[in-house]
């Protein structure tokens, strides 16, 4: 799968194999969702154990990439189907840049847009991409964080508190 690589604007620049691109750390535009059930607590997902980096990690319900030419809102909803097997309308609320290195030599670099959206429905899990999953409330996950941040990807470290942010700035 190609990956879009953008510059500091979401700028498209180019496209390049995703593997190639987490090796050479280049910027590239990539997706994270997350979902509140009605009782407003935060799906989250355990990544699969055989992920490419951060397996076995509790993170938001989904995260991906968007295809060259593949619109960003279509390729989120579509990804989250896949991933966690349910569709609901998502709402875009912010995006941000991060870099981080990985163990196994990979680099995530990403221009990261984040949606917002709820689901009381079914979880179906893919099982090739996740390993479990659960709702919790905000203090719970800020609590587990502080205690356990090694439980966590690195990206939902940056994340969530970003999205505490743009609650606590609209509501």
């Amino acid at each position: 799968m190609d990956v879009i690589l953008v510059d500091g604007n979401d700028v498209p620049t180019g496209r390049m194999e995703k593997m190639q691109a987490h090796q050479k750390a280049l910027l590239h535009r990539a997706f994270s969702i997350f979902i509140f059930n009605c009782k407003g607590e935060m799906l989250l997902q355990k990544r699969a154990g055989n992920k490419y980096h951060s397996p076995a990690l509790w993170t938001n319900a989904c995260c991906s990439h968007p295809a060259p030419g593949q619109d960003t809102l279509q390729a989120a909803t579509k990804r989250l189907k896949e991933e966690m097997g349910f569709t609901t309308t998502l709402e875009k609320v912010f995006d941000f840049i991060y870099k981080t290195s990985f163990d196994n030599g990979l680099t995530e670099h990403e221009f990261d847009h984040v949606f917002i959206g709820t689901c009381d429905e079914a979880i179906i899990p893919d099982k090739e991409e996740v390993s479990d999953y659960c709702y919790q409330t905000n203090e719970q996950i800020k609590n587990s964080l502080q205690s356990h941040p090694e439980k966590y990807t690195e990206w939902f470290k940056i994340a969530f508190p970003k999205l505490q942010t743009y609650f606590a700035l609209k509501y």
